[in-house]
């Protein structure tokens, strides 16, 4: 699903009713691609959120809290040098293209108003956000540059005058006239296809023109009369505010596409979740959908680096192993070494190996020596060995332990960051790894400033709430810190997963709220995908952090167990406490 130019239409005149005359407070730049704009208008706040990622551009407004840099970028200090403060005078999309342009009033260097434009082209991996100068269309600077050597076609730099991105001679759907469609669809004027319709007109995009083909009597029976006034139907609806704009959900709750239109295509066969206005339907979809923000790239990175340090600690402990398998021949190396000292003048001079009696089995024993050296010499070189390995024994198990809960706790980690749904979390993974030293502290300012975050929670049957920790730092906090000692604390049985709480208060706890407690137990493990997932459950107060455990390392006594299918309340959606 694109943010096409319906969409933008349906957004920018919403935006526009509610921001235009607003004043822009403060400006954040979350990340590369991605802008916050806090504007007030009266009494009222506003958070607008442009982003122009390649995968996922689109602007609309947003409740989400900041998540940004300690020192602001280039580009955001650029804006907030020219635009902060500013008064929005104007909200409009240009034609019925995926641009918005937002210009602001404001005072120029020598005090004198100046208008300036913020243009937010929404066009897929070309997406931009670049600042023009209102006087002489110069730009001031761009979000994304684009110098000769990255487009022939069209450069986006400071100085450069700004031109909107070619046209491809489509049609404006708001200007749009009867004779003209059929000019521009051409040979296909008598048998309109969504083809056809994409390439003619501005803003539409395949999914929508399959839509709009339908509505006009399908393939083959769709000529330009019949689909023109569908078109306008459309048009007018953008106008006057007159639109469904709907989520289209799968059977898991993914999001799988919206629009501000009915999609007929998809109304059957998934359940349709209907928003009061086009950008809250927009905000709820990219929000939702795991592959359309910025958390499927970052948890990947970190699962990288997590996956790295598995490695090492996997090869690690192999090696440890066969330490261990060596260090086991120090009894051998210790009765060699009684041997010779007890029938050392059997062995002849300069012998490479000596036969010898082995009274603790009553069958002679085959020892090699060091010809250089004498039977009583050689005693001694065993019994030096022997207590090397036995040095190395206690050692290795000691660090194969170490090594075991290393392993452990990185692969709650990696756990962790597979089922991370907000930045927030991912950032502190993030930061929890850093004071690991799994990873290197970012340079000064580059490390976003912390966010809100909480465990997330969930209502089950009987009026009971259940938390969940979403890193292994949050684990500890939950069940030390927020979680009473006559809680339920649940976990999955030898699986890597999130702390889970059932908050009792006071109340004896019921068969059903806990295993609903436990679905969600196994939700938020690395059992997801399995079926009949054991998970242990015992109260708080038999819940113990060893002295230097890792974080979310614990240990716990007098626990059940119940076997429970993956699941979250299917009535119940998670909530960020």
């Amino acid at each position: 699903m694109a943010f096409d130019g319906l969409v933008t239409g349906a957004v920018a005149r919403q935006l526009a009713s509610l921001l235009t005359g607003g004043r822009i407070d403060k400006i954040y730049q979350p990340a590369d691609d991605e802008l916050v704009l806090h504007v007030h208008r009266g009494r009222e706040k506003y958070k607008l959120y442009i982003s122009s990622n390649s995968e996922h551009p689109r602007i609309h407004l947003t409740e989400g809290g900041d998540s940004n840099p300690q020192s602001p970028p280039a580009f955001c200090m650029l804006l907030r040098k020219h635009f902060q403060g500013g008064k929005i005078s104007s909200l409009r999309q240009v034609d019925s293209e995926r641009i918005v342009e937002l210009s602001v009033e404001g005072l120029s260097e020598l005090g004198f108003p100046v208008t300036r434009r913020l243009m937010v082209e929404i066009m897929g991996r070309h997406s931009n956000i670049i600042a023009v100068d209102g006087a002489g269309g110069k730009i001031i600077d761009a979000i994304k540059r684009v110098s000769p050597d990255m487009s022939r076609v069209r450069q986006v730099f400071p100085g450069q005058l700004y031109s909107p991105p070619p046209s491809q001679d489509k049609l404006c759907l708001y200007t749009l006239t009867e004779e003209a469609l059929a000019a521009g669809l051409g040979p296909q004027k008598d048998q309109v296809t969504a083809k056809a319709l994409v390439a003619a007109v501005q803003g539409i995009s395949p999914v929508i023109g399959e839509e709009i083909v339908s509505l006009a009597g399908g393939e083959g029976l769709s000529s330009a009369s019949r689909v023109f006034p569908v078109l306008r139907r459309m048009a007018e609806s953008i106008e006057e505010g007159r639109l469904s704009p709907a989520v289209y959900l799968a059977e898991d709750g993914t999001p799988l596409d919206f629009h501000i239109f009915p999609l007929s295509a998809l109304a059957g066969c998934s359940t349709v979740l209907p928003f009061p206005d086009a950008g809250s339907a927009a905000a709820y979809y990219y929000s939702h959908r795991a592959s359309s923000n910025r958390i499927r790239q970052k948890t990947a990175e970190l699962s990288r680096i997590i996956s790295a340090a598995l490695d090492k600690q996997y090869l690690k402990k192999q090696r440890l192993l066969e330490d261990l398998l060596q260090a086991e021949k120090a009894d051998e190396y210790r009765i060699w070494g009684e041997l010779l000292t007890a029938h050392g003048h059997q062995v002849a001079p300069g012998a490479e190996s000596a036969s010898l009696l082995n009274y603790y089995t009553g069958e002679a024993l085959e020892i090699p020596l060091d010809p250089r050296f004498s039977a009583v010499k050689n005693a001694q070189r065993y019994f030096k060995k022997y207590g090397k390995a036995k040095t190395a024994l206690k050692e290795k198990k000691i660090q194969l332990k170490e090594t075991d809960e290393t392993i452990a706790y990185l692969e709650s980690v990696a756990v962790l960051a597979e089922n991370a749904e907000s930045t927030e979390t991912v950032e502190a993974l993030r930061q929890e790894l850093t004071e690991g030293g799994y990873l290197r502290r970012r340079k000064a300012g580059s490390r976003p400033a912390p966010g809100k975050t909480g465990p997330l929670s969930y209502s089950v049957g009987g009026g009971f709430s259940v938390l969940v920790g979403r890193s292994n730092q949050e684990n500890d906090l939950l069940t030390f810190k927020l979680a009473d000692r006559k809680d339920l604390w649940l976990h999955t049985k030898d699986i890597p997963g999130s702390h889970v709480i059932l908050q009792l208060r006071g109340q004896e706890p019921t068969e059903s709220a806990i295993f609903q407690a436990a679905a969600i137990a196994a939700w938020h493990s690395k059992a997801r995908g399995s079926e009949n997932v054991p998970v242990d459950y015992t109260f708080v107060r038999y819940v113990k952090k060893p002295a230097g455990a890792r974080p979310g390392m614990v240990i716990f006594t007098d626990n059940r167990t119940v076997y429970v299918s993956p699941a979250l309340p299917a009535d119940d959606k998670a909530l960020r406490s």
